[in-house]
């Protein structure tokens, strides 16, 4: 067995136990739940037991997660940096694992347009959390007051614009993939009034 083997042997183990605690269950409880002996888990745990693939999926199956979750291996490039748009006044990040959704951190200095027809509405999610200030989220007829460290999550088919209130407030937002392809138009950004260009 070679030194990277090896890691992945105890990474996997490690996971089981982890996944195991994370759920409050006893050691009999997961094997009663993988139809495994309490003494054959326990041994895969603490490394005497030679970890076979139909007991990993198994496992899997048991713990709600999958073969190659179980498996994956640590990512070399954990740490990224992001994409910066200054004039616009926000930061993009996409994450990795779902090429197709991006955190964007953005400062907002405007209220949110008063024009319905600058509102945006397409496919998708949207996640916001307000880092600072106070958002005005102007969602279909109604408008909502996010403040500092408060978080709204909405539908984008619904007509939607974000902007501040009272001086500049900074917000962090998850778009899912078909949120992002709604706000970007001729390849750009969002600006500061919520409505991604």
């Amino acid at each position: 067995m070679t030194q990277e083997d090896g890691d992945l042997d105890s990474l996997v183990r490690k996971r089981i136990r982890a996944l195991r605690v994370a759920q409050g269950w006893s050691l009999e409880e997961l094997a009663t739940r993988a139809r495994l002996s309490q003494s054959s888990l326990s041994r895969i745990e603490n490394g005497q037991r030679r970890l076979a693939l139909d007991q990993l999926v198994i496992l899997a199956r048991a713990l709600d997660t999958t073969l190659d979750q179980l498996v994956e291996t640590a990512a070399d490039d954990v740490v990224t940096s992001p994409m910066i748009n200054g004039t616009h006044g926000l930061m993009r990040w996409p994450i990795k694992g779902d090429p197709g959704m991006s955190v964007v951190r953005q400062r907002m200095t405007e209220p949110p347009p008063d024009n319905p027809s600058r509102m945006r509405a397409h496919p998708g999610r949207e996640w916001i959390v307000v880092l600072s200030g106070t958002a005005i989220l102007m969602l279909g007829h109604r408008r909502f007051r996010i403040e500092t460290n408060q978080a709204a999550e909405f539908p984008t088919m619904m007509p939607h614009a974000i902007g501040a209130e009272g001086g500049p407030c900074e917000i962090l937002g998850i778009f899912d993939r078909d949120a992002r392809r709604g706000h970007q138009r001729d390849g750009g950004d969002c600006d500061t009034q919520g409505t991604c260009e």
